[in-house]
């Protein structure tokens, strides 16, 4: 029995190379369909904006692709283990491999190390290219994709705490020396049981050192059901704007290096990090699942493609890579709440599928 890992370098690059021509022809195939319904969808409210028009869609797009490639990459290696060892067995190329004595680990091997190298390249693709138009996309939304005045990092629907009552700001950003400008702002007046009294809805605030000035807007008290105009006034004396730099930390927009420095500056004020937790454990587990896909989706390789279980057999790998990531994304919203510590949350789904799939390649191989 051999004890190469590897078939022969001949084998390992004629797999090696089937595996990516037809990971990336499924993940141009869906992100160029997904793509097209998401743009039909989104297009009217883009263009809905006076001023907008074909440039703004392609701007979309240009923001919008990278995350379908992130998000469907996982996919694109589970159908491309299908569609790639689907044929080799109906061919009889698998059985001939196993007669020249190559057990399954070994024929699974280049596709493994091909899937290795996509999860290294969907990490690095994740934090440098995703994360950055994640941020833009959101702080373009926040304005209806309007334009974004110019200042740092635009942050969209911050809440926070003044007592009672909240002061919500539907888009967030700095100027250029540093002062929280805030637009579309919104007062909510509670009392001691939490229940909103009133509310006063204002196009943009300022800090007043202490506090925050809303410019004149429009008042409305629930106990009368009145709506009143209102004049400029100050709100929320007890909001910073260091409280705002934490109050919106969006996870999907950071890198692994500005999350990292969130999540401490969150645990210095005394604020829960579970979510944000779980979420940077998850930006490693997450990019590992096309290391799963082949090891998931092996089952459709072996045995006799004569048996006529081919089809079923391929239909039950792709449903255990699907049932991978029902698990996973239910994980870890599952630790979001706390019901699980946020590092079991992240790499539960992976090491049990792990173990699956390996259980069920031995069988196979038995």
């Amino acid at each position: 029995m051999s004890l190469d890992l590897f078939p022969s370098r001949t084998l390992a690059l004629y797999l090696s190379r089937l595996f990516i021509t037809r990971i990336l022809g499924t993940l141009v195939m869906l992100v160029v369909v997904l793509q097209l319904l998401d743009l039909l969808g989104e297009s009217g409210h883009i263009l809905a904006h006076k001023g907008n028009g074909e440039a703004q869609l392609w701007t979309y797009v240009s923001l919008r692709a990278p995350q379908l490639v992130a998000r469907f990459l996982p996919y694109s290696v589970l159908l491309a283990t299908l569609f790639t060892f689907f044929p080799l067995n109906q061919n009889s190329e698998v059985i001939a491999m196993r007669a020249a004595g190559l057990s399954a680990h070994q024929i699974l091997a280049p596709m493994l190390a091909t899937a290795m190298v996509v999860s290294g390249i969907s990490f690095t693709f994740n934090e440098t290219v995703v994360t950055h138009v994640t941020g833009r996309l959101k702080a373009w939304e926040a304005v209806d994709y309007g334009v974004i005045q110019p200042g740092s990092a635009t942050r969209s629907n911050v809440y926070v705490a003044d007592g009672h009552n909240i002061l919500y700001v539907e888009s967030l950003a700095n100027d250029a020396d540093g002062t929280p400008r805030m637009t579309n702002v919104t007062w909510y007046l509670r009392d001691t049981n939490g229940m909103i009294t009133g509310k006063i809805d204002s196009p943009s605030a300022t800090y007043a050192k202490p506090g925050w000035t809303l410019a004149p807007g429009t008042g409305f008290d629930v106990a009368s059901a009145t709506q009143r105009p209102t004049q400029a006034q100050v709100v929320a004396p007890k909001v910073t704007p260091a409280q705002l730099e934490i109050a919106k930390v969006d996870a999907d927009g950071m890198n692994i290096f500005q999350l990292t420095h969130a999540i401490k500056a969150l645990r210095a004020s005394g604020r829960p990090t579970t979510e944000l937790t779980g979420k940077w454990w998850h930006k490693f587990s997450g990019p590992l699942a096309a290391l799963l896909m082949p090891l998931l989706g092996a089952v459709a390789a072996f045995g006799l493609a004569r048996s006529g279980a081919l089809l079923i057999r391929a239909v039950v790998g792709m449903g255990m890579g699907f049932a991978y990531f029902v698990l996973d994304n239910a994980a870890l919203a599952i630790g979001n709440f706390g019901g699980y510590p946020p590092l079991i949350a992240a790499w539960a789904p992976f090491f049990l599928f792990l173990f699956v799939g390996e259980t069920v390649l031995i069988k196979t191989e038995e």
